[in-house]
């Protein structure tokens, strides 16, 4: 309630037939913006029958209010005095016939006159209002810095006094602005708040108190705080052409239950791993152990990684983040299980679908998953898009799906159905068109979903992504040229990597520094190079063929059990722990490190299968070279302990295995 000053300088009474109104002694004066009540009344009143009582501005006759027929008449106020001039109803029976005028205005300035008329008597008074022209805006915070754990709710205070009430503010805004450009938290235009104007870092997590606002109470509830949000935050406020801010510092934020969470699965992943490795290949064990340990080292590490990314993800990540990296990890024991030197220790029908369909279960679960965050995130962008772009792009999500439905479903009839007959054989051919043209189309999809290419890039990339594709181009190479299988297939391979290599880097040149863009073009290149192990493994690959049962190599299992895992859970730990202390995260996402250490290993993979011989020779070289410098007992005993650790023998195939891939051409 705004303070009213009056100034008692004189007695004004006025009689008129007998009764007297009564009023101030002198001018009344009121600062801009607060309310001020006009004094008029009767020292006794019989009755209200019969009772009128006008206020009327003196030089202008504008009607400010009416009393009349026993209530007050609010729709013969001039508009200029609705909802802003009131009488003291209850008080006009006992003679009080004052006048309460809120948010005061400069033009309110002048004398106003009270009639009172009642049966046959008459009286009026006037009254002189004199406005005080001092403009004011001042905000107000915190004189403390706020403190907060990650995943509480704080509350960053700003309160305003002005002459201007706050439904006529025109601006009120809070900003982060410790970094290198100003984020918007939350504004509040034209009375009313807008959310959507809030950074995506702050979508759904920032609100002011809505009935707080008309006391000038703009302080802002940040809710589920996390720790990329320290920092210094301003409450700025325009009114009446002036303008007043104040800052409130959110300090540094300890470790909530989800960060301690989420070191303890890392950890725990990485130690695992770890302790899996050096029981299997560190001690001798019997057979049957270590396969079971194999088993838990292909699935522990990964399911407490995938538990540890949905928690980040809960904590810090973005959906796409979270989402890819928590796929892959649910995923990968599929692509470990197919890598793993301990296939021979399964028999019948399991092994036959892990050789046969574990890494393409993983491919396909995984694309479904990308293209449906895809088309998630490029929904949002659609109406920024013209016509035949967003035809473009729905069409282009259609057809990658129905890819990877019509192999999904394939599978699906013939593995667990078990049926057959000519049309299974026509839906199989369409299965494998369609499948073909997944590496193009998902190069293509990931351009126009982050506006890195117009329609004219299709007419020019797409002839030669389809070449990468056709081994018809090859073949003729091996009859024109007389080159061997494996010369060809290395050529094939290398053609393929320089050409997804280029595709990337011209995307990721023509964007302008998204990172959620280049996330998505890690996943997309691992999707890439898992297809190319699909494709060499594929039976009806003809000549470039490889055999699904080719020698698996343990430091390459190795790698992708173990070495992926600690790499990837040391990247997570010191992400939370530079977020947690400095606010600020190390990589941007963490899909720059997950997919790219996949993408290694799946590499890893497919060249063990190129090369067999050459990398038997090489380990068996490396071996030589060790035992050449241990004595002849330590020779003796390492002899007998490599004897019993089973999963240690590296048998060279080499030779043998390559001439066994080309005989089945």
């Amino acid at each position: 309630m705004h303070r009213m000053n009056c100034v008692l300088m004189s007695a004004l009474l006025m009689i008129a037939d007998g009764l007297i109104v009564k009023g101030p002694s002198g001018p009344l004066v009121a600062p801009l913006g607060s309310s001020v009540v006009l004094p008029c009344y009767v020292d006794e009143l019989s009755s209200v029958e019969g009772l009128e009582v006008e206020w009327k501005r003196t030089d202008s006759k504008t009607l400010v209010h009416l009393f009349q027929d026993g209530e007050s008449q609010a729709e013969s106020q001039h508009k200029d005095y609705q909802d802003r001039a009131h009488f003291f109803t209850e008080e006009i029976q006992h003679g009080n016939f004052s006048l309460r005028l809120d948010n005061l205005r400069a033009e309110d300035e002048g004398q106003y006159t009270c009639n009172v008329y009642i049966q046959q008597e008459s009286g009026e008074n006037v009254v002189q209002i004199k406005v005080d022209n001092v403009e004011r805006l001042r905000v107000s915070g915190s004189s403390r810095s706020i403190s907060a754990s990650v995943g509480e709710d704080v509350t960053l205070n700003c309160s305003v006094d002005s002459h201007i009430t706050p439904e006529d503010f025109e601006e009120v805004s809070w900003k982060k602005t410790d970094e290198d450009k100003d984020i918007m938290v939350l504004l509040f235009q034209n009375n009313e708040a807008l959310p959507d104007s809030a950074h995506e870092r702050y979508t759904d997590r920032v609100e002011f108190f809505t009935d707080e606002i008309p006391k000038g109470n703009f302080s802002l509830r940040l809710k589920s705080v996390r720790t990329e949000d320290k920092g210094v935050y301003m409450c700025q406020v325009f009114a009446g052409g002036l303008s007043a801010n104040t800052t409130v510092v959110l300090e540094q934020l300890g470790f909530s239950v989800l960060h301690i969470m989420v070191l303890i699965l890392c950890i725990s992943a990485s130690g695992s791993a770890l302790l899996l490795f050096c029981l299997i290949y560190c001690r001798s064990t019997t057979e049957d152990t270590v396969f079971r340990l194999q088993m838990f080292l292909v699935f522990c590490p990964s399911l407490l990684m995938f538990l540890a990314f949905v928690l980040w993800g809960f904590s810090e990540g973005s959906l796409s983040e979270t989402l890819s990296c928590c796929a892959l990890y649910f995923l990968r024991p599929l692509l470990l299980l197919w890598a793993s030197p301990f296939m021979s220790n399964f028999t019948g029908t399991i092994k036959s679908l892990i050789l046969k369909y574990s890494y393409v279960a993983e491919y396909l679960v995984l694309s479904l998953v990308v293209y449906s965050a895809l088309f998630t995130s490029a929904w949002q962008k659609l109406l920024s898009y013209t016509a035949f772009d967003r035809a473009v792009i729905i069409a282009l999500f259609v057809i990658v799906f129905v890819c990877c439905l019509c192999k999904i479903i394939y599978i699906l009839v013939t593995e667990v159905g078990k049926k057959s007959g000519r049309i299974i054989k026509i839906f199989n051919v369409v299965a494998d068109m369609t499948f073909e043209i997944l590496p193009t189309l998902q190069f293509v999809l990931l351009f126009y979903t982050f506006g890195s290419a117009g329609a004219e890039f299709i007419i020019i990339i797409l002839p030669v992504l389809l070449m990468m594709t056709n081994d018809r181009w090859f073949f003729r190479c091996r009859v024109k040229l007389n080159c061997s299988f494996s010369a060809i297939r290395t050529t094939m391979l290398i053609f393929i990597i320089v050409t997804n290599v280029a595709m990337i880097s011209v995307y990721i040149f023509t964007l302008e520094n998204k990172t959620d863009a280049i996330g998505w073009a890690c996943v997309i290149v691992f999707l890439q190079i898992l297809w190319m192990v699909m494709k060499f493994t594929d039976v009806t690959f003809g000549f470039l063929r490889l055999s699904r049962d080719f020698h698996r190599f343990v430091p390459v299992y190795v790698f992708g059990s173990v070495g992926v895992v600690l790499l990837n859970s040391a990247a997570l730990i010191t992400e939370l722990i530079l977020k947690t202390v400095n606010g600020d995260r190390m990589m941007a996402d963490l899909r720059f490190t997950v997919f790219p250490t996949e993408c290694l290993f799946a590499i890893f993979v497919l060249i063990s299968a190129f090369f067999p011989s050459a990398i038997a020779k090489c380990l068996e070289s490396c071996q030589n070279i060790v035992k050449s410098r241990q004595t002849p007992d330590s020779r003796s005993q390492e002899n007998q302990n490599t004897a019993e650790m089973s999963p240690l023998n590296t048998e060279v195939q080499g030779e043998n295995q390559l001439h066994s891939v080309e005989s089945q051409t």
